[in-house]
């Protein structure tokens, strides 16, 4: 530890950029008037949320630079350098980086569309004891320290516990669905389709198909839903999926329909394939696969709302849910890339993850709304 403590500022050599991902997340540095290493005022009103999938690091950080309040998100490297020797300046993700937060700054990085990105240095910012202190959390110790404490705790506090967590949730998600549902003039069907986007996302895509959900209207649906492929190219499309040239005849197909479909319905604000996350994900779990059970499962439901809050019980839910997507999807994990075993419909724990993320919110949110 002492000859860690004398070569802290030394270099970038025994730097750890799981280190700076913690400093950063929870701003323990000195903060008073920040600079970039261009001379500007930095002002941090969020840092962003942490991303460990692909992508950059912190998501949806708000920041102040100068004069102009920016919206996006941070990369974190130990030196500067590591921005290209990862290729970001080639990768679409990271056109929304903002700032960029290094320990070492040596070279200056910039997006691909040729801007440079401002840079925060953390390396005369830090306290020695800081970095010492985050090496000793990580050794390993002989128990958990609270573990002896868990037998005296009665297990009706556990109970009460758990069901304060699980109604802070629901409450939490009831309260997002009535700004939603502000901001799509009172229309609950157009509610309940986006929040099921967003719950065929599960943890890693909830984003991205909740911004799917928002970017095609459920009055489309709705006309479409006699026609599975139009569901499907009209899905894909919006997903950003046909934007490239078409690797097979299937996905040729559903590109020509959706032009088609694009055109007719005027949309627009279609997702970029970038936003799509695909790392440490099983192919079945991959957006493309979910994209196809949701396919299949709206082109089988088109009146959401109802469905959602008028069912006797909850087997007639889960079986709306037992369906398979289209023969394509039972083969290709990918446009083009076919896998090795076949793939199917949604999973049990799948459905009720769906299910409780979905119906629970909104029934409270209908709840409170009408007393």
């Amino acid at each position: 530890m002492k000859r860690l403590f004398a070569n802290f500022k030394a270099g970038a050599a025994i730097m750890e950029e799981a280190f700076l991902h913690f400093i950063w997340k929870f701003q323990h540095f000195r903060t008073p008037a920040l600079t970039t290493d261009d001379g500007q005022e930095l002002i941090i009103f969020h840092p962003g949320l942490r991303n460990t999938d692909a992508g950059p690091d912190f998501l949806n950080a708000r920041i102040k630079i100068g004069e102009i309040t920016w919206n996006g998100h941070v990369e974190i490297h130990v030196t500067a350098s590591d921005w290209s020797r990862h290729s970001h300046q080639f990768d679409k993700a990271y056109n929304n980086v903002i700032l960029h937060v290094v320990w070492e700054n040596n070279v200056t990085a910039s997006r691909a569309d040729g801007n440079i990105i401002p840079t925060l240095v953390l390396k005369d910012l830090l306290l020695p004891h800081l970095y010492l202190n985050y090496k000793k959390l990580l050794e390993p110790g002989d128990e958990i320290l609270c573990r002896n404490f868990i037998r005296n705790v009665k297990p009706i506090t556990i109970i009460n516990m758990a069901d304060r967590a699980v109604a802070g949730r629901l409450q939490e998600r009831a309260e997002s669905m009535l700004r939603e549902l502000f901001l799509a003039q009172n229309d609950w069907e157009e509610v309940a389709w986006r929040f099921l986007c967003r719950s065929f996302g599960f943890r890693t895509n909830a984003d991205a198909f909740f911004d799917l959900g928002k970017s095609l209207p459920f009055k489309i649906i709705k006309k479409e839903c006699q026609n599975p492929s139009t569901i499907e190219a009209l899905l894909y499309g919006q997903a950003g999926f046909l934007d490239d040239a078409p690797v097979d005849e299937y996905q040729a197909l559903l590109k020509k329909e959706y032009d088609f479909k694009y055109r007719k319905y005027g949309l627009e604000k279609r997702l970029h394939r970038h936003r799509w996350k695909f790392l440490r994900l099983r192919p079945a779990n991959f957006p493309t696969i979910r994209i196809s059970q949701l396919s299949a499962v709206i082109g089988a439901q088109p009146t959401l709302f109802s469905f959602f809050t008028e069912y006797e019980n909850s087997g007639d839910l889960k079986k709306a849910f037992y369906v398979q997507p289209s023969q394509y999807w039972t083969e290709h994990y990918q446009f083009g890339e076919k896998t090795s075993h076949r793939l199917g419909g949604l999973g049990k724990s799948s459905i009720d993850n769906i299910l409780i993320n979905t119906c629970g919110p909104i029934a409270l949110c209908l709840g409170n709304t009408q007393g």
